[in-house]
């Protein structure tokens, strides 16, 4: 008795789609920003404050003048920056985390510029829905995106308010904490710290992106 026929299956569609999904997370640029971004955060966070320095109690009065307030600010902002950028983070992370609908929007803009333009190979189409968009058309896209979800819907207002609110809180903090006790002259360079992780990350971002980009100009 001769066994029934086999109809091959395949599914090329499905295949395709699954590769381009991820393309870009397995591109050598990506994997490469990843790497030195984890490794700038975890360099930065190696030359924090004790926070226990940082809320002593004794160490908190009001200042007499304006001026001392300041004084206070910049002197304890050179020692505790990467704390008050870490508590910035935090404010920032917690006001997303109560907003999960604008938290899966910015998610989805960033994850669309890093996937569909900045890390996306170059000679890989973007294609959606049967239709393949240029680099240019997508390009496009991306902005008119960013633009309307940052000025058009919540997402701009709770990043702005985040920020409005750590930096309050950061300027009271260094107005009211006393500097005396700090060893302002053994601290690394003010150039250090997380200061230098910023402009690093976003140097190693566009470093990582350049080649891709560049392609596409």
């Amino acid at each position: 008795m001769a066994s029934p026929a086999t109809i091959p299956i395949s599914a090329p569609q499905s295949a395709a789609a699954a590769g381009q999904a991820q393309t870009g997370i397995s591109t050598p640029a990506f994997r490469a920003f990843i790497s030195r971004l984890s490794s700038s955060i975890r360099q930065g966070l190696s030359l924090r404050r004790p926070w226990s320095e940082l809320l002593d109690r004794s160490s908190f009065s009001r200042p007499d003048t304006l001026s001392e307030a300041a004084s206070r600010v910049r002197k304890n902002f050179s020692y505790f920056r990467v704390n008050y950028v870490a508590l910035l983070a935090a404010v920032l992370a917690f006001s997303l985390l109560s907003h999960p609908l604008s938290l899966l929007v910015l998610l989805a803009l960033l994850a669309a510029w890093f996937f569909l333009y900045l890390f996306r190979p170059s000679d890989q189409p973007v294609v959606i829905f049967g239709r393949t968009f240029s680099d240019r058309e997508t390009l496009g896209i991306l902005v008119v995106s960013t633009i309307v979800v940052v000025f058009l819907t919540s997402v701009g207002s709770l990043l702005i308010s985040a920020l409005l609110v750590g930096l309050a809180l950061v300027c009271t903090h260094g107005a009211f904490r006393i500097p005396e006790d700090l060893f302002l002259d053994d601290q690394e360079p003010a150039n250090a710290g997380f200061l230098s992780f910023l402009g690093g990350a976003a140097s190693t971002a566009a470093a990582a992106a350049a080649p891709a980009v560049a392609t596409r100009v």
